[in-house]
């Protein structure tokens, strides 16, 4: 009689041919199921965006910062230091309560890396039982297939690293060689949305990286971004011309949705010769930057104003800051501030807006605008004759409100 287990046996007799067909089959499946809560989580954040289309009476997004420490050291970075502790778990879920209170859509962990938190785990599914949408930012180092799987239980939407070059270097450790494994395990076994953003500017050496790396994140089937690094105020540093080049080869490249195209063409080109926006800045009304200490700032590069408690802000603060004009927004290069603002102008001035995000190619001829865009315009917006819209557009935008949720 054998002594052997059935178990043993059976793993002794499969093949290595079955083994790996089978971890094949699990990668398409872990892929299927990001695409149908990718789906689910689209129609999420159109709902988040007709809200705050509707109204400009809370926040669209704040960034909090679980953990000032960092496991990195990265040059040009003035936002993580080496000695922090956690800020204590209840003191976070109390925090993600109160930005639930005045409204807030998105909830974005920062850091430092926010990873380091012993509890993050249970932040996300805070900000997720409030109905907010959650979102991490993360250098990715401390990423593991396991670490995955607990980010897809805890039910993280949407994960964003930024990696600075191909070879790590003494201005940045968050390399694609160092990094490239923890992308493939993400493409594996993440379930949530993923994008790689690449930088330019503020000394990296090898501009032609960015394009590597957002060769390699399509490759991949991630959602891809290129950021220009600002200096320790957030004010722009001007591409040079062989940044330039590499910029617009990425554009070509990636194919960027909507959201990223209209960012691009409203924010992002300017940014890259150098030449100030002319836009109105919203941070501390519909963007907040929580800080571990609790304050409510502009953003992560004007911390100190207005240097509220979170627990003392109130609709009043949300509406002084909502018209409060900042003198560094010209210059700035913080694009989580600019595309919530691009909902404001959205709301304000539609058809403005519109022009602005799909400007023609060359001066004189016709603005082409996507399907999609078009169509809500005819629904959404009054006709520029006069006339009124007929009733199957009126019954149309109904249906599409209701969609949405909104009242």
């Amino acid at each position: 009689m054998s002594l052997q287990s059935p178990v043993a046996s059976r793993r002794r007799r499969l093949k290595p041919e079955n083994s790996l067909a089978s971890w094949a089959d699990a990668m398409k499946l872990t892929r299927v199921v990001r695409n149908l809560r990718s789906f689910e989580r689209r129609v999420r954040q159109a709902r988040m965006l007709a809200r705050a289309i509707k109204s400009r009476h809370h926040p669209i997004l704040a960034h909090i910062i679980p953990i000032r420490r960092c496991n990195l050291s990265c040059a040009y970075c003035n936002e993580y230091d080496k000695v922090s502790n956690p800020v204590p778990t209840e003191e976070m879920l109390h925090r993600i309560d109160l930005l639930a209170a005045l409204g807030t859509g998105i909830i974005t962990c920062s850091g430092g890396e926010p990873l380091l938190h012993p509890d993050l785990d249970r932040l996300i599914r805070r900000i997720r039982t409030q109905g907010m949408i959650a979102t991490l930012i993360t250098n990715g180092y401390l990423l593991t297939p396991e670490r995955i799987k607990r980010l897809n239980r805890a039910g993280l939407e949407h994960l964003q690293i930024s990696i600075d070059n191909v070879q790590p270097d003494d201005v940045s450790k968050k390399s694609l060689k160092v990094l490239d494994k923890k992308l493939q395990w993400l493409a594996d076994y993440a379930e949530f949305d993923i994008n790689i953003n690449s930088v330019l500017g503020g000394g990296i050496q090898h501009p032609t990286d960015a394009l590597s790396i957002t060769r390699r994140a399509l490759e991949l089937g991630f959602e891809t971004t290129v950021g220009i690094i600002h200096d320790h105020s957030g004010q722009l540093s001007p591409l040079q011309t062989e940044e330039r080049a590499v910029y617009e080869q990425i554009q070509s490249e990636r194919k960027p949705a909507f959201w990223a195209f209209a960012y691009d063409n409203l924010f992002h080109k300017n940014l890259t010769l150098g030449q100030a926006n002319d836009w109105h800045c919203r941070a501390g009304s519909r963007y907040l930057y929580v800080c571990e200490d609790g304050l409510v700032h502009y953003c992560s590069q004007q911390r100190g104003y207005p240097a509220i408690p979170l627990d003392k802000y109130t609709s009043e603060d949300l509406e002084r800051e909502y018209w409060t004009q900042k003198s560094c927004a010209p210059y700035c290069t913080i694009s989580c501030v600019h595309r919530v603002a691009m909902v404001d102008l959205i709301r304000e001035k539609p058809r403005e807006a519109i022009a602005r995000f799909f400007p023609p190619a060359a001066p004189g001829e016709p603005t082409r605008l996507p399907l999609g865009v078009k169509v809500l315009s005819s629904i959404f917006l009054p006709r520029q004759n006069g006339k009124p819209q007929s009733t199957a557009v009126k019954a149309a935008a109904g249906a599409v409100t209701r969609l949405l949720g909104i009242k």
